[in-house]
């Protein structure tokens, strides 16, 4: 058995929770704080590039022991090793989920090693001109073409990494929308594009759709024989990138151990490490993997992966909360929302067991939200003053890059002060105006990192992913398959056959 497959609703400490819910009910936070003066102490974690401070959640101490506990009576921990180990997590799929094992420089297998000594080589002779377009200029212009995966984690990366990216421009094309490629295709020159064909079997509707028609276009003005110098591939399908024109010395393997939703850190990753450089790359790895060990070590109660887990069972199912709310307030993560909703909507929206049983409880909630200052303008509202419950995480930076300080300084105050504002609201205030009532008690976590880095975003990028596999595997469902996907294509299909 590659993973425990206990229904968390059969075990005692969930129904300890009922109960304790049902006394927390009307406990506010406004009440917790004033009684307990080192709540935030006693409920902040850290490793040496994220802190979490989850105090201003509807919580005491009991809550996490029960949550806890909870991690233990459905073991967390045996599934915790079954990943890191290699076991046939993917059991609807048959296959392993080692995803991790991509940024262990440690114990790495032979076939990563060798992959990323191809990036490497590649990657620095397209940043610096000995790899050259069909007329002899530099490569000045990057486009990855690919969908879900193997486009969301790369082009949210690149552009959380802009910073630190050099002179390339990097393009990303998704949409099977023809407008969309077109538009890309009239900032291209032919002579000095190259073009990142990803795709795992090179049989994706969408990717090879668009990429068939860069082709075409491509060829309008460049021979059969430059395909080999503008266009690579990221696959396992040799023989269908073969016929496509591409040289096996510019194909990139991928392994189906790696689930496109966790493949940012493989060769998928391949368009950011071109935009900003090997050694980046490697230190984005490195700074998940210092996550990876934090999570495969830490004891539950001091584990940031496993509390945030816990804290997002707690709210689903027995608050009923519905949405988690994520407000980076860096510009840089504009794309990050997004990937995240993929990476944790399509593994955790499931409502089969690991027993093959409809599931009775909640499984994953529905992922939002937008970068801060911008969402204070736009729906923030509807946290302070609307009805629903939204537990929501606000990731801050506490250096900006550019070292304007004046801007930072006031980032810094709005991210700071609305959770403030969200955990007392107007509480304690004489308002005569009914309107302007906030009545607080509303959760979020605040998660810091000193200043964004590759190692940072590393690290910050692997919380999230243990964080909803800590969630999948309490909640006895299978996180890695997403079958969900494939209707819609099915009726696609059908639709144009008719």
């Amino acid at each position: 058995m590659a993973l425990p497959k206990i229904n968390p609703t059969t075990t005692q400490s969930w129904s300890k929770l009922q109960d304790h819910f049902t006394a927390m009910e009307t406990v506010t936070m406004q009440t917790l704080f004033a009684t307990q003066t080192d709540r935030k102490e006693c409920m902040s974690l850290a490793t040496d590039l994220v802190s979490l401070d989850f105090s201003k959640n509807r919580i005491t101490s009991h809550t996490l022991d029960l949550l806890i506990q909870l991690a233990k009576e459905t073991k967390l921990d045996t599934a915790i090793a079954a990943q890191f180990n290699g076991a046939v997590i993917n059991e609807t799929e048959n296959r392993q989920v080692l995803h991790t094992a991509l940024r262990d420089f440690d114990a790495m297998k032979p076939e990563v090693v060798n992959t990323l000594d191809q990036m490497k080589r590649f990657s620095q002779a397209v940043i610096d001109g000995s790899h050259k377009g069909y007329t002899g200029k530099a490569i000045t212009d990057i486009v990855n073409i690919g969908i879900g995966g193997s486009d969301l984690g790369p082009a949210m990366v690149t552009e959380a990494l802009s910073f630190y990216k050099n002179h390339l421009n990097v393009h990303y094309i998704s949409n099977v929308d023809g407008d969309h490629v077109c538009e890309i295709l009239q900032k291209l020159d032919t002579q000095t594009t190259l073009f990142i064909v990803v795709s795992k079997t090179f049989t994706t509707q969408e990717t090879l759709t668009n990429a068939t028609t860069v082709r075409e276009w491509f060829l309008q003005q460049a021979g059969e024989k430059a395909i080999a110098q503008h266009f690579v591939a990221v696959s396992t399908n040799l023989s269908a990138v073969a016929s496509f024109g591409i040289l096996p010395q510019y194909t990139f393997t991928m392994w189906d151990w790696v689930g496109g939703r966790f493949s940012l850190w493989s060769a998928v990753g391949l368009s950011t490490c071109c935009a900003i450089g090997y050694s980046n790359f490697e230190l984005l790895l490195k700074g998940a993997h210092k996550m990876d060990c934090h999570f495969k070590s830490s004891e539950f109660s001091q584990n940031i992966p496993v509390i945030l887990g816990l804290l997002s069972i707690w709210y689903t199912n027995f608050f009923k909360a519905e949405t988690q709310a994520v407000l980076p307030y860096t510009q840089y993560l504009s794309k990050f929302v997004d990937y995240l909703q993929q990476a944790s909507m399509e593994s955790n929206g499931k409502s089969v067991d690991r027993n093959g049983s409809k599931i009775t409880y909640q499984t994953g909630p529905v992922v939002w939200g937008n970068t801060g200052t911008n969402a204070q303008h736009a729906f923030i509202q509807l946290l302070h003053q609307g009805t629903l419950l939204i537990p929501t995480d606000f990731i801050l930076c506490k250096a900006s890059l550019h070292g304007k300080k004046n801007h930072q300084d006031i980032l810094v105050a709005n991210c700071l002060a609305q959770t403030q504002a969200l955990l007392m609201g107007t509480h304690g205030e004489d308002i005569a105006n009914p309107y302007k009532v906030f009545q607080g008690n509303k959760p979020s976590n605040l998660i810091l990192i000193d200043q964004l880095s590759p190692e940072s975003l590393g690290s910050l990028l692997a919380m999230y992913e243990h964080k909803i596999f800590v969630e999948g595997a309490i909640l006895n469902i299978y996180s890695f398959d997403q079958f969900g996907v494939e209707l819609g294509k099915k009726l696609a299909n059908k639709q144009l056959r008719s």
